[in-house]
C-alpha cells in the first residue's frame, strides 16, 4: 500500500514524467528531424502522427482499465486474483490489435485520400500510416505489461523501457530520414519505421524484464493465458469505457487537424508546430494522471476513501509545479522552441503568438485532470466516458464553427484548447460533488 506522503507520490510520479518527457523530446525530435527534409513530409508526419495515436490510446484504455482492476487488488489485497486479469488483458489487447491494424492498413488511407484537399500530402500521410501501423503488434503487449508495472507503483520499468524507445528511435530516425551511416534515404517511410522499430525495442525490454522477475513468478502472471469469461467482463466493464474516450479525445483532434488541411498548409504547418511542442505541456499532467489512477483505486479498496481529497491536493500543487517548469519556455522564449522544431521563418512570428497563448489552457488542464482522473481510478469509467463525449462534442462544435464556418485566424481557432479543458473540469468537479462514486465495485 503507497502512503500518500509527497516524496512517495513523486517516487511513483517522477519515473513516468521522465518516461513522458522521453517520448516528448522524441516527438520534437521526429518535427525537428522531419521538417528539415521537407515540409509536406513534415505536415503528412504529424497528421498520420495522429492517426496512429488515435488507434493506439484504444489499447491504452484497454491498459488503463487494467491498472485500475490490478491496482484495487493490490489495495484490497487479493494478490492471487492479479494473473488472470493480467493473461486476459494480454489477450484482449491482442484481438484490439488486429482489428485496429486492419482498420489503419487497409481502411484509413483511401479514406483520407478521399477527403484531403492536398493529394501530395494525402498520399504521403497514407504510406506513413501503413509502416507505422505494424507498431500495434508491439503496443498490445506494452500495454498491458506496463499496467501491471504502473499498479504496483513499480514506475521505474517503465522509465527504462521510454528511455529505450526514445535513444533507439533518435538514432534510426537520423539514419533512416537522411540516408546516414550506410542506411538508406528513405524520408518519411524512414521515420515510420523508425519509430516502428523503436517500439518494438521498448516492448523487448519490457518481456524480458517481466519474465526473469520475481512478480511472474509469485503472481502467476504467465499460468492465465486463455478465455475466462468472467475475467474479460471485468475488463471490458472498466477498460472498454476508457478505450472509447481516448479513441473519441484524439480522433476529434485529428479531426480538427483534417478541417486545417482543408482550410490552408500555412495553417496546418502553424498548427503541427504547436502540435509538437504541445506533447512538453503532457509531461507531469500524464505522469501524475497515472499516479492519481493507482492511489485512488487502491486507498478505494483498502476503505480509506476520507483521505483521497489530501491526496489530490498533493497531487494537484506538484502537477502545476512541474508544468511551470516544463513548459515555461512557452511562455518567456516560444520563438526558440518553435525554431527547433521548424526553422522556417514563415512560420515562426504566427507559432510563437499561438504558444504563449495557449499556456493559460494548460495549467487549468493540469489542475483539474486530477479530478477526471478521480474517477477513472474510483472505476466510473462509463461515467467518465460521458464526461468526456460531452467536452468532445462542444469541443468539436466550436473547432468546426471557427475553422470551416468562420474561417477566423489560426490564432483565435486554438481557443477551442480553453474550451475543452475549462469543460472537463466543470462537468469532473460536479460529478464528484453530485454523486456516490466511492462504492463503485471493481
Amino acid at each position: 500500500m503507497l502512503d500518500y506522503s509527497y516524496k512517495q507520490i513523486l517516487k511513483v510520479a517522477i519515473p513516468m514524467m521522465i518516461s513522458g518527457f522521453i517520448q516528448s523530446i522524441v516527438m520534437i525530435t521526429d518535427s525537428a528531424f522531419i521538417s528539415r527534409y521537407s515540409t509536406e513530409a513534415f505536415d503528412a508526419v504529424g497528421n498520420g502522427s495522429l492517426a496512429y495515436i488515435t488507434m493506439f490510446m484504444c489499447l491504452l484504455g484497454m491498459g488503463d482499465g487494467a491498472q485500475i482492476i490490478i491496482a484495487r487488488r493490490f489495495g484490497s489485497h487479493q494478490a492471487s486474483r492479479i494473473g488472470r486479469v493480467f493473461g486476459t488483458s494480454v489477450l484482449t489487447n491482442l484481438l484490439l490489435a488486429i482489428l485496429l491494424f486492419v482498420i489503419l492498413y487497409f481502411v484509413m488511407p483511401p479514406q483520407i485520400a478521399a477527403y484531403s484537399k492536398n493529394e501530395s500530402i494525402a498520399s504521403l500521410q497514407g504510406q506513413f500510416i501503413q509502416i507505422r501501423s505494424f507498431a500495434l503488434f508491439f503496443a498490445f503487449v506494452t500495454v498491458s505489461i506496463q499496467a501491471f508495472f504502473l499498479a504496483k507503483g513499480k514506475t521505474w520499468v517503465v522509465l527504462i523501457s521510454a528511455l529505450i524507445t526514445a535513444l533507439s528511435n533518435v538514432l534510426l530516425d537520423y539514419t533512416l530520414i537522411f540516408g546516414k551511416l550506410g542506411m538508406p534515404e528513405m524520408g518519411l517511410e524512414g521515420a515510420a519505421l523508425a519509430s516502428t522499430l523503436a517500439d518494438g525495442m521498448g516492448m523487448l525490454f519490457l518481456l524480458i524484464f517481466l519474465l526473469i522477475s520475481d512478480d511472474a513468478r509469485s503472481l502467476k502472471l504467465f499460468q492465465y493465458f486463455s478465455f475466462n469469461f468472467r475475467s474479460m467482463k471485468e475488463l471490458l466493464k472498466v477498460g472498454s469505457p476508457l478505450m472509447l474516450q481516448g479513441f473519441l479525445a484524439l480522433a476529434t483532434w485529428t479531426l480538427f487537424f483534417t478541417w486545417l488541411e482543408r482550410k490552408g498548409e500555412f495553417d496546418l504547418t502553424v498548427s503541427q508546430n504547436i502540435r509538437s511542442i504541445y506533447f512538453l505541456a503532457f509531461v507531469p499532467i500524464w505522469g501524475f494522471a497515472g499516479t492519481t489512477k493507482t492511489y485512488v483505486s487502491q486507498y478505494l479498496g483498502a476503505k480509506r476513501d476520507d483521505e483521497i481529497p489530501k491526496i489530490q491536493g498533493r497531487i494537484q500543487r506538484l502537477t502545476i509545479g512541474f508544468l511551470i517548469i516544463s513548459f515555461h519556455g512557452a511562455l518567456f522564449y516560444p520563438e526558440t522552441l518553435i525554431q527547433f522544431i521548424n526553422p522556417e521563418e514563415i512560420y515562426l512570428e504566427k507559432s510563437a503568438e499561438i504558444l504563449r497563448f495557449i499556456v493559460g489552457s494548460i495549467l487549468i488542464y493540469g489542475f483539474v485532470s486530477v479530478y477526471f482522473q478521480t474517477i477513472h481510478g474510483s472505476g466510473n469509467t462509463i461515467h467518465s466516458m460521458l464526461i468526456e463525449l460531452t467536452t468532445v462534442i462542444i469541443y468539436s462544435i466550436a473547432s468546426y464553427l471557427l475553422i470551416v464556418e468562420w474561417q477566423v485566424d489560426v490564432f483565435w481557432i486554438w481557443t477551442v484548447e480553453y474550451i475543452y479543458f475549462v469543460s472537463l473540469g466543470i462537468l469532473s468537479i460536479g460529478y464528484l460533488k453530485s454523486f456516490n462514486w466511492k462504492n463503485k465495485k471493481v
